[in-house]
Order: structure tokens, then C-alpha cells, then sequence
């Protein structure tokens, strides 16, 4: 087995951001995907948002599952909290971390088949919890690790390697998620990074469920002609429907957009999520129309990118739960155990 490790020599003159980070110091370490796997260019994509926000690493709890998406944490944030979990458990985890801790920014990564089969049911359950985090799927319609076999989110009709076609209708997340309660919805494609880096940086600055389905081929086992998740079928029958860029407060950032109608968003921090509109007849406020547009495009063979759905007064878990603002991984003793007479009245009130 051959080991590859990073240079730790670097230009001195890199770029740096507020708290004097290079892009360096949120990279991890070297990838071990296939040579031009989509997922290593998300990777790529949030390591550049989160060095462009100025996140601390080490704020970061990012958990994974089973696959090859669920090995790209190793990737990026190397000294970040990291949980590579059991297949399709990676909500189970996430909602524990968040729970234990509310000031962590959580990345939960999954895949197609981590997520559409295994893990259906903890991600619906996640998303309406909506725990406050950025869910993001590696979709490349395919079980790369066990050598090719169509996952729940590939195309009916679309072929295998071997041209054998699906017979299935295809899970679409992105529909679950506008469905059961995501407050921020997109869908990219993980060749075109000048759309995925801004959403990455809008979710990972709204406050609620984040969710990110971005298509990402598969080199090895679902990239020829008759797959729905290749390069080349994605580039044809993209619709961009809604760019998305957040503006922070400072320092000022000039952003150049093509005709068409725009609308600013105030986020919760402070920033705004500016939105582009492609489709001047779209609103990304209107949860049942996007659910709409979208089930339209699949219909007639379109993947819509963009930002699909944005919730500009979102609530998440611990606004729901009413947690105290102090994590309680910090509580002690006493604050966590108040006493048999607390307990009597919590008991008493659901009599």
C-alpha cells in the first residue's frame, strides 16, 4: 500500500482571512476516490466556503456514514470534530452532537445509497426535527463501493454500465426535503463550482435544516452514455433555476449577475442571501411551488440547480424544544439534576 502524504511546505504569500487561516488549513488529507471523482471537487467546494466565511476548523462536527461520499470528511477540515458512523446512521449521530452542543456547525455527508435506501427513514426524520445543520448528499445514483449496482435515487429507465436499465422509480431527496420541513433546499452539480461554494456558504450560515443534493458523477460505474448522473447528460439538461450568493456585512463584496430579477433575504447573523432569478416567475419563498417546479423539470428530464427553497424566518430544533441557550454538554451537576421536587412537577404536568 502506498502512503501519500500533503507537502507541509507552502508558498509564504498565501491569501489569508480573518483570522489569519489559509485555504491550507481547512484541507485534509489526501484523497483515496478515483481520479476525477465528483466528490473530491465538493470536498474542494467546502473547503473554499469555509475559508471564505473565516469559520474556526475546530468548530466544525462533521459525521458521516458508509461510502465513498462518506469518506470525503477525511477531505476537508482535518482539525475539525469528525464521527464516521454505521450505513445510513449518520442523523442519529449528528442529532446527538447538536443536541449536546448547539454552538458546533455541524456537516453531515452522506450518499445516494447512505441516505435514499438504508438511511431513508433517519433522514426524514432529521429533517423535520430540523436540527441545525447543512445536509449534504454526494448523489451519484450508483453503489460505487460494491461495484455498480443503481441506487434508489437513479433515474427510471437510465442504464447501468453494462446497459442494463432501471426498472425503478427514483427517490428524489430533494422533493423529501422541501416535503417534511427543510428550511434552506438546493440541488447543484458538483462540476460547477461557481454555484455550489455560494450555496455551501448560505447554508452553512442559516440557521435550521440545510439540505444540498449535489449530483456527482461517478467515474467509474455510472459516467457513460444512458446515465442520468454523468457529466455529460447533467451539463446538457441543467436548468439553473435560482443563483444565490451571501453577502456579508463587511467587508463590502460587489457581485456581478447577468439580467434578471434579484432579491435580497436577511439571514439571521446579519448577512443576506441575495438570490438571482433565472425564472423571473419563480419564488424561492413558496415551498409547495418549488416542490412543483421540481417534480415538472424530472418530468421532462431536467435537473434544476440552485437554490430551490429558502425560509427567511426559520426556527430549528432547540427554538422548538426550548433549550436553554448554555450547551449542555457545559451544564453541571446541579443544573441537569434540579431535584425530586423539579421532577414532581414535570410529572405532574402531563397529568
Amino acid at each position: 500500500m502506498t502512503f501519500v502524504a500533503k507537502p507541509k511546505a507552502h508558498h509564504p504569500n498565501l491569501p489569508l482571512n480573518e483570522l489569519g487561516l489559509t485555504r491550507r488549513d481547512y484541507e485534509g488529507s489526501v484523497s483515496t476516490l478515483c481520479a476525477g471523482c465528483g466528490h473530491d471537487s465538493v470536498s474542494a467546494a467546502i473547503v473554499q466556503a469555509c475559508a471564505e466565511l473565516s469559520l474556526p476548523p475546530h468548530r466544525f462536527a462533521k459525521v458521516s456514514g458508509i461510502g465513498c461520499s462518506s469518506k470525503t470528511p477525511s477531505y476537508f477540515l482535518n482539525k475539525s470534530h469528525g464521527f464516521n458512523s454505521v450505513h445510513g446512521r449518520m442523523p442519529s449521530v449528528m442529532t446527538g452532537a447538536n443536541l449536546a452542543n448547539r454552538e458546533l456547525l455541524g456537516i453531515g455527508v452522506s450518499g445516494d445509497g447512505d441516505s435514499a435506501s438504508i438511511g431513508l427513514g433517519q433522514f426524514a426524520h432529521i429533517v423535520r426535527r430540523r436540527i441545525n445543520m447543512l445536509y449534504l448528499v454526494d448523489n451519484n445514483g450508483t453503489y460505487g463501493l460494491t461495484k455498480g449496482q443503481f441506487s434508489a435515487t437513479n433515474d427510471k429507465g437510465s442504464t447501468s454500465k453494462k446497459g442494463a436499465p432501471n426498472l425503478y422509480e427514483p427517490i428524489d431527496l430533494v422533493s423529501m426535503a422541501l416535503q417534511i420541513g427543510a428550511t434552506f433546499v438546493a440541488r447543484s452539480f458538483s462540476g460547477d463550482k461557481t454555484q455550489l461554494v455560494p450555496l455551501i456558504k448560505a447554508a452553512l450560515k442559516h440557521k435550521g435544516m440545510a439540505f444540498i443534493d449535489v449530483i456527482s458523477p461517478c467515474v467509474a460505474f455510472n459516467n457513460h452514455n444512458g446515465s442520468t448522473k454523468s457529466y455529460e447528460f447533467v451539463r446538457e439538461h441543467t436548468q439553473e433555476l435560482v443563483n444565490a450568493d451571501l453577502i456579508m456585512t463587511h467587508p463590502e463584496v460587489t457581485v456581478d449577475y447577468a439580467e434578471g430579477t434579484r432579491e435580497d433575504v436577511s439571514m439571521p447573523d446579519g448577512s443576506t442571501l441575495r438570490l438571482h432569478k433565472l425564472d423571473a416567475d419563480y419564488d424561492a419563498h413558496d415551498r409547495v411551488g418549488a416542490l412543483n417546479y421540481v417534480q415538472r423539470s424530472q418530468e421532462q428530464g431536467e435537473v434544476v440547480t440552485g437554490l430551490l427553497y429558502v425560509d427567511p424566518d426559520p426556527v430549528e430544533c432547540h427554538d422548538i424544544m426550548d433549550t436553554v441557550d448554555q450547551p449542555l454538554n457545559e451544564l453541571n451537576e446541579a443544573q441537569l439534576c434540579p431535584g425530586s421536587a423539579a421532577l414532581a412537577d414535570i410529572n405532574a404536568s402531563y397529568r
